[in-house]
């Protein structure tokens, strides 16, 4: 990934020097190229800015500059230009995902009241634009913002990470809770001790433990994140109908078409199958649907395999509500309602799915290459 940065404070991306960017520049994972604005400015005081037609306070970065220097980075459809404002859309660790997969960024770094409208439109007409604010609040510049978004973004490149499990663990990652409790040696310190259950070696139960505090602590501190579903407002997961079988075609089509693109196969038996399949699927196994606003916006089925595995399959959600948590509320709920006798779960995803494979992971699933599994998909399990 190439990351360049036109500003008129280059000193301001020194950090980029330091520690795991610096060492991620120096292995070649990324390129970092800053850039001063002034040395497109050719009047005598290399001055960008003037002063703001209509009238009114401060000063406005002026478009010359910006549409030069566009020119000589050679801006085209293969770039996403990142104008930092206040005004932008705000960012999220969703939007940081996103950016990750881009070949190439320029970050404009406005100062004073902002940039000329026009230069934003003009970098429309040739290349992916992004608009972003770190959050309401107003900075001098847009470089502080452009440094904390180019953080997010890079750690989440193959190899940038010394300990790529780390990612799956964190704050805002997969799931949208807060980062749980973390607790080091000793197990005892200055009268409060280490939780017992992170000391016992239990697997399941650590990760169950860490699920828990996570939901507590987020939905202390920042309620806003969890779904409403996690919030227990009332919405049921309710047993599917036969008449439902054609919404749940249409939210399994749209969720295996991620699925194929991910895995860059279209050999997937949900996205092969016909209304008949799916009703017949309604009868072989124990399907769970979510409704929000008479809209059907999420499955999941379950079924006994012999006499204690219980596998669990197409936990599906709108593309709209995806990374809201709904996911994990259904996988909470189809181990919570499986019979008694069910000592393990079982589920499958696709080999290529990272994001459903920390899902799993953080609910404490563990992939088992041991186990077969369907083509291009790999095993999970999880001990009741």
């Amino acid at each position: 990934m190439r990351l360049d940065y036109l500003t008129i404070f280059p000193d301001f991306f020194a950090p980029l020097d330091l520690s795991l960017p610096g060492k991620a520049a120096g292995k070649r994972l990324v390129e970092f190229h800053v850039h001063d604005l002034r040395g497109y400015s050719h009047d005598k005081h290399h001055r960008v800015d003037d002063t703001p037609y209509g009238g009114g306070a401060g000063m406005v970065m002026k478009p010359e500059p910006w549409g030069e220097a566009f020119d000589a980075l050679g801006v085209d459809a293969g770039t996403t230009v990142v104008f930092t404002t206040p005004s932008g859309e705000p960012f999220d660790q969703r939007l940081a995902e996103e950016l990750a997969t881009r070949e190439h960024l320029l970050f404009a770094c406005g100062r004073y009241e902002g940039i000329d409208q026009r230069v934003i439109d003009h970098a429309r007409e040739r290349a992916e634009v992004r608009e972003i604010s770190l959050g309401d609040y107003v900075l001098n510049g847009g470089e502080v913002a452009a440094l904390a978004i180019t953080e997010a973004v890079v750690r989440l490149l193959p190899g940038f990470m010394g300990n790529a499990e780390s990612l799956v663990e964190e704050s805002h990652a997969e799931g949208g809770l807060l980062e749980y409790p973390v607790y080091t040696k000793p197990a005892s310190w200055r009268g409060h001790d280490v939780p017992a259950v992170l000391r016992s070696g239990d697997h399941g139960k650590v990760a169950a433990w860490r699920h828990e505090e996570a939901r507590r602590r987020t939905a202390s501190r920042r309620p806003d994140l969890l779904h409403p579903s996690v919030l227990d407002d009332g919405t049921p997961i309710v047993r599917a109908v036969p008449g439902d079988a054609g919404e749940i075609l249409t939210l399994q089509r749209a969720c295996w078409l991620q699925e194929a693109l991910a895995n860059d196969t279209l050999d997937i038996p949900a996205l092969q199958e016909s209304l008949d399949d799916v009703r017949a699927g309604l009868e072989e196994w124990e399907t769970w649907v979510v409704r929000r606003a008479g809209r059907l916006v999420g499955a999941v089925r379950g079924k006994l395999d012999g006499e204690d595995r219980w596998d669990i399959g197409r936990i599906m959600v709108a593309p709209d509500l995806q990374g809201s948590g709904l996911g994990r509320v259904l996988l909470e709920h189809i181990q919570a309602v499986a019979p008694d006798q069910a000592t393990s779960y079982v589920l499958f995803t696709g080999a290529a799915s990272a994001r459903n494979q920390r899902m799993y992971r953080k609910a404490g699933f563990r992939i088992r290459p041991d186990l077969p599994g369907p083509p291009h998909a790999v095993t999970l399990t999880k001990r009741r």
